[in-house]
């Protein structure tokens, strides 16, 4: 049976047929006609009905629960975040302030520079000193937090995210130091707020991947709690009592266009597997050490041959799109772990496929396809990637 929101014209046409029929006699076509008018009211109200019936009843689904809040009976619930409490995923994980090792130049060996001090970046970001050094060498290092930004974001996210040998100024001149600092690490990285079809997808793991005490799925989401973390591939390292987990971070949290994770959140993964949100020991097997690694990408050139379109530059660039999110789409598969259908393996096939479903929607034709290790001439007929290995796109030629 399908649920289909009728108008408030084929409501209110319903209403003056069975009025009718109820009277036995015709109403009377004048749009001011009282039964008419009364119709039309009536079918507001209705429609009104069936919209939030129509909205409470996708509620009871995850893939379709709202992210906005919703006020009912006086209470404000937002409906995909009260999922995720119910599973035990929590709320969506919130942006991080990053937060930097700063070396300060000495020109004065003498008092101490307070918590608090402030400096900038080029791009218009505010950070504080956290904790007081002792000004008794000619450098000195102390580390410094996001705090504000010119986009009202409290310095928090990717904005805050500084490469060393950076230069951070003190927003006023200070007695004893230099105003220009440099930043020597970063010992947190900042990271958006989380996405909300990630957390929805999150969410969904959980109800298909329940917890088992130290099971592949457990290390998976206790490593994707983390800010920035889009995906955790855990294996049984070959070093017994081990785990090793292969950690995928976003380019805009970690700097790096492949998703390659930092020290820094390498660490706080680790961190998010060994002890839960109250410090406390209750995730990770006593008798069981976690390792966490970056992923790795492979890269893959295309060769598309004998394309015709009419728009061929357009067509050109669809493809490069096409191919571009199939490679990034490709993920190790892990049993016990993986929903099918598996992902991990690349084929001439399924990227002739690829390329045919954008050349067929343009009314194109094309010859053949062929896929090449990147920057090498090893043609490619099937390739499975492997432990913690993720592929992308190298390049397309058109011949």
């Amino acid at each position: 049976m399908s649920l289909n929101t009728p108008t408030t014209k084929e409501i209110s046409d319903n209403i003056v047929a069975q009025i009718s029929a109820s009277l036995n006699q015709t109403i009377p076509l004048l749009p001011k006609a009282f039964i008419r008018v009364l119709a039309k009211a009536l079918a507001g109200v209705f429609i009104l009905l069936y919209k939030y019936g129509g909205f409470m009843f996708l509620q009871m689904f995850v893939s379709a629960a709202s992210t906005k809040e919703t006020t009912v009976n006086g209470r404000i619930l937002t409906p995909l975040t009260e999922w995720g409490r119910l599973i035990g995923v929590g709320d969506p994980t919130s942006a991080t302030q990053a937060e930097l090792t700063v070396e300060i130049t000495v020109e004065n060996q003498t008092g101490t520079l307070g918590s608090g001090a402030q400096l900038t970046s080029t791009a218009g970001v505010t950070y504080i000193t956290i904790g007081s050094i002792i000004l008794d060498a000619p450098t000195k290092e102390i580390p410094v937090r996001a705090v504000a930004d010119q986009a009202g974001g409290g310095g928090a996210g990717t904005i805050g995210n500084l490469d060393p040998g950076a230069i951070l100024s003190f927003a006023n001149p200070l007695a004893n130091v230099a105003r220009d600092t440099v930043v020597i690490t970063q010992t947190v990285t900042g990271a958006n707020a989380e996405d909300v079809e990630v957390y929805r997808q999150r969410v969904i793991d959980r109800f298909q991947k329940r917890p088992q005490g130290g099971a592949y799925a457990d290390y998976e989401q206790w490593g994707e709690e983390v800010a920035g973390i889009v995906n955790c591939y855990p294996y049984t390292s070959l070093n017994p009592g081990q785990v090793d987990i292969y950690v995928e971070a976003t380019p805009a949290s970690s700097g790096n266009a492949n998703g390659i994770p930092t020290v820094a959140q390498l660490q706080a993964v680790l961190d998010s597997i060994n002890f839960d949100q109250s410090g406390l020991a209750t995730r990770r097997p006593a008798n069981a050490l976690a390792n966490t690694y970056a992923i790795t990408r492979t890269g893959f050139d295309v060769r598309v041959l004998g394309l015709v379109a009419d728009d061929l530059a357009q067509v050109r660039d669809d493809i490069d799109v096409a191919l571009a999110e199939f490679f990034l789409s490709r993920a190790p598969y892990i049993v016990g772990l993986t929903i099918p259908p598996r992902q991990d393996r690349i084929t001439k096939a399924s990227v002739s496929g690829v390329v045919d479903d954008v050349v067929s929607a343009s009314g194109g034709v094309f010859t053949n396809a062929f896929i090449y290790l990147e920057g090498t001439t090893a043609l490619v007929d099937i390739y499975t990637l492997g432990i913690g290995e993720k592929s992308k796109l190298g390049g397309v030629t058109y011949t």
